[in-house]
């Protein structure tokens, strides 16, 4: 396996949190893991204008800030070409799904509850290095630059954010649609290697565009990695009898997508 060049350590990270309290909790953390270059922040807009003068390598931020929400910062950096590929971290005791989808949808390393593990924390941490500086000795032996996958979201942040973790993989040749409808016609005399879906779609979701391959399709046994937030068991049970090689949870973590690919794409 090749060492890595970069390490926890050398992270250069911009933390935006607006209470003191946390700040001071979140640092003994962070320097317990060696982080020592740190920008604190207490608003999004402070963090945005400090970003494209000194691009970090990885930006956590609580939820609720002065001036916008976490999920809002992050769609902004989503949206913005100098800051889009920067690996973004939750940290927040908020459990609402009108928070946290979007973020998910988003492209996010990891959402942590406060107060978090520091176990987790770490994980976190080396997911970013993940999106920083692949380690895909795990994939040798797959001929990733002949694979033509296929990519099926209708939140094109997320398809973005997916796509930018399948080519961290070497994965380059990547055809996108926007539901299972789109999927199908972009099947038509076209051989795929695999197809990564989101379930929650408009006009044909990932379960009815899984089945339908399955059933009716030409590729019957192509490999099908399902991406989702979905928590309801009796709606993943579903997913599960339609077809789906794997399922994988957003948010989409390079490490897991590396695992769940070798899995399917040997079998």
């Amino acid at each position: 396996m090749t060492e890595r060049s970069i390490s926890i350590a050398d992270l250069a990270v911009t933390f935006v949190e607006p209470s003191s309290t946390q700040q001071k909790v979140i640092a003994g953390h962070l320097n317990k893991l060696g982080l020592s270059r740190v920008e604190w922040f207490k608003d999004g807009g402070s963090a945005l204008k400090d970003m494209h003068q000194y691009q970090p390598d990885l930006v956590v931020s609580a939820m609720h800030l002065p001036d916008m929400s976490g999920t809002e910062l992050v769609q902004q950096m989503r949206g913005d070409s100098e800051l889009e590929h920067i690996p973004f971290m939750v940290v927040s005791s908020e459990n609402s799904d009108f928070y946290l989808e979007p973020a998910r949808q988003a492209g996010v390393v990891a959402i942590l509850p406060k107060p978090f593990d520091p176990e987790d924390l770490k994980k976190a941490l080396y997911s970013t290095l993940e999106f920083i500086e692949p380690d895909n000795a795990e994939l040798a032996d797959v001929d990733l630059d002949e694979l033509l996958v296929l990519v099926v979201d209708d939140s094109v942040t997320a398809r973005k954010h997916i796509c930018r973790v399948l080519k961290s993989l070497g994965i380059q040749n990547i055809v996108q649609a926007v539901n299972g409808k789109e999927a199908l016609e972009c099947m038509e005399g076209r051989l795929f290697d695999l197809i990564v879906t989101d379930y929650n779609m408009p006009e044909m979701d990932g379960q009815e565009l899984t089945r339908y391959v399955r059933e009716k399709g030409v590729q019957k046994s192509i490999p099908i990695l399902m991406v989702t937030s979905e928590a309801n068991s009796s709606h993943l049970a579903g997913v599960k009898q339609s077809g789906v090689s794997a399922l994988c949870d957003k948010p989409f973590e390079p490490g897991e997508v590396k695992s769940l690919i070798k899995k399917i794409l040997s079998e």
